[in-house]
């Protein structure tokens, strides 16, 4: 792919990753790839904002050299430490050896610690600009945006927001504008990466759009670091991501479960579906079938989730530990839970379940349902029962 250009003299010059499959380590799955997004602006001076991963640094090379001599840049812009976009930066240095490397005093630290290098380095902080003749370039703090370096970076000429990871997706296509692609699937994987990464720190995020917007800063367009350039619409992902921080959901329920026997399985099909005669749309995920980041997505936009698990050895299926770890660390805002499984000789899973759901601060709206064995018809009744049941928290949340 060539260089794109976003204005006059600023231009995309990142790296399609058409093949990843999972995202740090194999937390997150990418079933659509992604891209390593770097910006290079001609000025009389000339920056390069963020990098890319590490095997693709050729591919940036090539088409940064396609607009100027890498030689001549002179301001390395680093967002974020982490190395899907400081991992081409000792490469730039190669051909730019006299440029210098700017980003916050925790980003300095980092980078150093990760490459060892001794670099040129510039320490910035909210407010800072860097004057390249034509366009300044204001910088932003983000500290937990999502590492503690974060910072965005902004030119006011262009209304042009380029904030690394806040606002991203993973998703690989030829194409590099939110006009260009389909809405539905762009949105999917903004809303896949907000739950899987952001999350977690959505009292932070409504803290920093909310300083943006005090300050009356006018964006035209949003340039982040994987996926989907937004200039159609910017204030589209904005608008969702103080939907997505506000804990705003719709009225549905996930129930999420696996089962030794088939009897914890039957508990969630009758569970589903008292819910669903409630009229309210219920979806059912069999965990080792179903992709952890998928679910974990699906509940971003969910008021509910129900987890059911078999016992076994006084405790939860080993299947059900990855989703429930993810809970407590996520700590998803507002939403309503309980807990469901089948048992032998003794209990346990269930225990557990409601542990998870209160470390991860998330209303437990009916106690754990429990059936010994396989589920008589009776039973059966009790789980559709306990679906209606759940479902009426919903309405009435």
């Amino acid at each position: 792919m060539s260089p794109i250009k976003l204005f006059d003299d600023i231009y995309w010059v990142g790296a399609v990753d058409w093949n990843v499959r999972h995202f740090h380590g194999f937390a997150y799955s990418t079933h659509n790839g992604t891209t390593y997004n770097a910006y290079l602006i001609i000025d009389d001076k000339i920056a390069l904002v963020d990098s890319v991963y590490g095997p693709f640094k050729d591919e940036m090379m090539e088409k940064i050299k396609k607009v100027v001599e890498p030689e001549k840049i002179d301001y390395i812009i680093a967002n974020h430490v982490e190395t899907d976009h400081s991992g081409a930066i000792a490469e730039v240095l190669k051909h730019a050896s006299k440029a210098k490397v700017v980003g916050t005093a925790r980003c300095q630290k980092g980078l150093f610690k990760h490459y060892f290098g001794d670099w040129d380095f510039q320490v910035v902080k909210t407010g800072d600009t860097i004057n390249l003749g034509k366009r300044t370039l204001t910088f932003l703090e983000a500290p937990m945006l999502h590492w503690p370096d974060s910072m965005f970076t902004y030119i006011q000429s262009d209304a042009l927001l380029l904030p690394n990871d806040a606002f991203g997706q993973h998703l690989a296509t030829s194409k590099r504008f939110d006009d260009e692609v389909d809405e539905k699937i762009l949105m999917k994987e903004a809303a896949k990466y907000y739950a899987n990464i952001l999350w977690p720190l959505s009292s932070l995020v409504l803290k920093k759009i909310e300083q943006v917007q005090s300050q009356d800063i006018k964006i035209n367009m949003i340039a982040p670091s994987h996926g989907i350039i937004w200039r159609r619409n910017p204030t589209k992902i904005i608008e969702s991501y103080l939907h997505w921080a506000k804990g705003e959901a719709e009225k549905r329920v996930l129930v999420v479960y696996d089962t030794m026997w088939n009897s914890t399985d039957k508990m969630a099909r009758a569970i589903v579906e008292g819910i669903s005669s409630m009229n309210i749309e219920a979806k059912i995920y069999r965990i080792p079938y179903s992709d952890r980041s998928d679910i974990i997505a699906d509940l971003l936009e969910a008021k509910g989730i129900l987890i059911g698990s078999s016992t076994i050895n006084n405790d939860i299926l080993p299947t059900v530990a990855p989703v429930l770890e993810e809970l407590k660390g996520l700590k998803p805002l507002g939403k309503i839970a309980a807990a469901f499984g089948s048992y032998g000789w003794g209990g346990g899973a269930v225990k557990t379940i409601e542990e998870t759901f209160n470390k991860a601060g998330m209303k437990i709206a009916l106690p754990a349902l429990t059936i010994n064995y396989v589920p008589t018809e009776e039973e059966i009744q009790k789980c559709y029962d306990f679906g209606k049941e759940f479902a009426k928290s919903i309405i009435a949340s």
